[in-house]
């Protein structure tokens, strides 16, 4: 089936659903003809079997409402209930996209996890601005203790494994999300609501007490002073070899364009074994001349 997701979108925006507000958009969703088992599947055997782009706009907005209800579910990780509903919509259109009526299910039984899916996503995206949760592990746990704190404080000992044992993780790793869930996220420079008119105000914003050592004046003149001393020191102990050891020295490591040991025998005409031993004992007089030179 060669059907898009985004290739319903045009068309069901051009369907009879207000989006002046969020509210208005819930009651018309939820006055949509649900569909019975025998439309469900003449609507589903119709577009996997011939690409019915209307088949698959009548089964998404005859499901629309689920996705609300699902959507209500999340309100409580502080992001707008549209955005979820949105998110939620995108999920629905993929089952929609890969629903086989030889399963023998209902569409709402298979979508659900479509449908989750895209929101939980969205929820891991825009929660904090730090990712709190990277691996597949780390979301199952976002999502089970998010729940749990909405019943508990911190978590005890005897909740910690019996979540660690129901996901099959460590107890450290229950310990660790349990942290990143307690934080918050910090403005490094001074926001208004941090930024009053005394001092004591904007203290607490990282740009106060954090400092760049990098741009400390006499860290970098340090630094550049020591850079060009480094610089001179092993000029001059170069000059210490002969010329075909400071050759090789120079061409292995010091150039972008780094030579093999057989690339420089055969220009020498020697064996690779003869430039190995040119190359070490060069090495080994630069150290020695290094701290003279200093």
């Amino acid at each position: 089936m060669t059907m898009t997701t985004t290739a319903l979108i045009p068309r069901m925006q051009s369907l009879p659903v207000p989006f002046d507000s969020l509210e208005g958009y819930i009651q018309a969703v939820s006055q949509m003809p649900m569909l019975s088992a025998e439309e469900e599947q003449e609507l589903a055997c119709r577009l996997r079997s011939h690409n019915d782009l209307a088949a698959a706009q009548r089964l998404i907005m005859a499901h629309l409402r689920f996705v609300a209800h699902i959507a209500r579910g999340y309100v409580g990780y502080g992001l707008p209930l549209g955005d979820l509903i949105q998110e939620g919509n995108v999920g629905l259109m993929k089952a929609v996209k890969r629903f086989d009526p030889a399963y023998g299910v209902r569409l709402v039984s298979f979508a659900v996890h479509w449908i989750r899916a895209e929101i939980h996503e969205f929820i891991l995206r825009n929660w904090r601005i730090v990712k709190v949760a990277t691996t597949k592990a780390q979301r199952k746990l976002f999502f089970k203790l998010r729940g749990a704190k909405k019943r508990l404080g911190w978590l005890n000992h005897e909740e910690v494994n019996t979540v660690a044992r129901e996901l099959g993780v460590s107890p450290d790793n229950v310990l660790e999300m349990e942290s990143r869930l307690s934080g918050h996220d910090v403005s490094f420079d001074p926001t208004p609501e941090t930024d009053g008119d005394d001092e004591q105000d904007s203290y607490y914003a990282p740009a106060a007490y954090l400092r760049d050592d990098q741009a400390d004046p006499a860290h970098v003149l340090e630094r550049d002073d020591w850079e060009i001393q480094t610089t001179s020191r092993l000029s001059e102990a170069l000059k210490q070899l002969d010329p075909r050891s400071r050759a090789i020295v120079q061409r292995r490591w010091l150039s972008d364009d780094k030579p093999t040991l057989h690339d420089l025998a055969a220009e020498y005409q020697v064996s690779a074994e003869r430039i190995r031993q040119l190359e070490t004992n060069a090495m080994k007089k630069l150290r020695a001349a290094l701290p003279a030179a200093a």
